[in-house]
């Protein structure tokens, strides 16, 4: 395990600082009324990567400027090879010891965390999402179809997901309103058309894709195609889900909302933290098996706040609890021969441990709405109600550093009437 790379910038070497030198970030933001801008995050400041490249001080590409747009896409369109490159460049600016004119030139092109605006840190073309968490995958079946029939049979052999929605991907801080839809009526098969009354949360992490591919990927190359994480908030209205997902599975139900967090925490950061799946019960198809540790060690927690209350945490968890990683789900994806995209998003499936408090949704830790949680307020929750505030969060710890994710927050408004 790696230690703290200290930086001359001192809020990144602070014990619980989600930004060190180890870790470095990327984003988008603006200042004040200023235009949007590349950012990379290091202790309690953003660095304009945008400035530092159409001053020649920091460039990826020699021959043409990538961070004058309001996303990384052009970036990560470079490759692997120059993602380290940049990194490691990058990381000597900002490392204890770096010249003073290097300093002042980062500091002239920085503003504090505090006056930053945090946007879409990359263009997503496309997002599908999985449910590869045992643990979830076991709970839902459970509720619905008893233990004995828990886990479909195709689950054990392989990540099962579905499309749903670029246009709904948002970034952490954005409103959510409650979804509207056809609701079963509890007396017979007969809808109803309403606000959904059992809206809930995922805990996820979701995988960028930073090369394409227009066929069939090993997990080792789509291991390297990845350039980063985000957490990932698959916003689901259950009732919804409950009477529309047989026999094509969701579609309105998760179509309202994905949150993802600020920051795309890149695979190369989070390398010292790589862990194997799971043991498993059933060998999978030689197409779908680890080359080495493809999961990560990460630390996941999920808060709750009420209107005008404080918040509580209601599940602890860790992502090395998924059955299969980002890069299977990734093999998996192009193995018909689907091209992916730059840009393209992954969502893990729900992050569940084997306790009830680890569990990543609401419909778990209420099971179901039959046993709601209770608040530090002493209100009682089965389900997300109008004014809450979820906040997911998430870090991998090394010796005396952490690297974070920053915060994936959203609160529910009302539905429109």
């Amino acid at each position: 395990m790696t230690e703290l790379k200290r930086s001359w910038i001192d809020s990144a070497n602070a014990p619980g600082c989600d930004f060190p030198l180890n870790n470095l970030p990327y984003g988008v933001f603006s200042a004040g009324e200023g235009d949007l801008r590349c950012g990379v995050a290091i202790g309690d400041r953003v660095i304009d990567a945008t400035a530092l490249e159409s001053a020649g001080i920091l460039r990826a590409d020699p021959d043409a400027d990538v961070l004058n747009a309001p996303y990384w896409n052009d970036f990560m369109e470079l490759g692997r090879d120059v993602w380290s490159s940049y990194r490691a460049r990058l990381t000597a600016m900002l490392a204890e010891g770096a010249a003073d004119d290097i300093q002042e030139q980062i500091i002239s092109r920085s503003v504090p965390m505090a006056r930053a605006t945090l946007h879409m840190p990359f263009r997503v073309s496309e997002y599908t999402d999985f449910y590869a968490g045992r643990h979830h995958a076991t709970n839902v079946g459970t509720m619905f179809r008893g233990a004995e029939n828990a886990l479909p049979p195709n689950w054990l052999h392989m990540p099962i997901g579905y499309n749903g929605r670029a246009s709904s991907v948002v970034v952490s801080g954005t409103p959510v309103t409650r979804p509207q839809g056809q609701l079963k009526r509890p007396e017979d098969d007969s809808p109803r058309f309403g606000p959904s009354e059992r809206f809930d949360i995922e805990l996820e992490i979701g995988a960028i894709v930073g090369q394409p591919s227009s066929g069939p990927i090993s997990v080792a190359q789509a291991f390297d195609n990845i350039f980063g994480y985000v957490l990932l908030n698959d916003w689901s209205a259950r009732d919804i889900q409950a009477w529309e997902y047989q026999p094509l599975g969701p579609f309105q139900s998760k179509a309202t909302a994905t949150t993802i967090s600020p920051w795309i925490v890149t695979a190369e950061a989070l390398a010292p933290f790589r862990t194997a799946t799971p043991a498993r019960e059933v060998a999978l198809l030689p197409y779908l098996a680890e080359p080495g540790p493809t999961l990560y060690d990460i630390a996941l927690e999920v808060g709750l706040r009420p209107d005008g209350g404080p918040e509580t945490v209601i599940s602890r968890t860790n992502f090395n609890e998924m059955s299969y990683s980002s890069a299977q789900q990734l093999a998996h994806h192009t193995s018909s021969g689907c091209p992916m995209r730059v840009g393209d998003l992954l969502g893990s499936g729900t992050i569940s441990g084997p306790e009830r408090g680890n569990c990543g949704s609401l419909l778990e830790l209420s099971w179901g709405g039959k046993e709601p949680l209770t608040l530090d307020t002493g209100e009682t929750r089965s389900f997300v109600e109008d004014g809450d505030t979820l906040t997911l969060r998430g870090h991998a710890t090394g010796r005396g550093y952490r690297i974070g994710f920053g915060a994936c927050t959203g609160r529910v408004l009302p539905a429109k009437a």
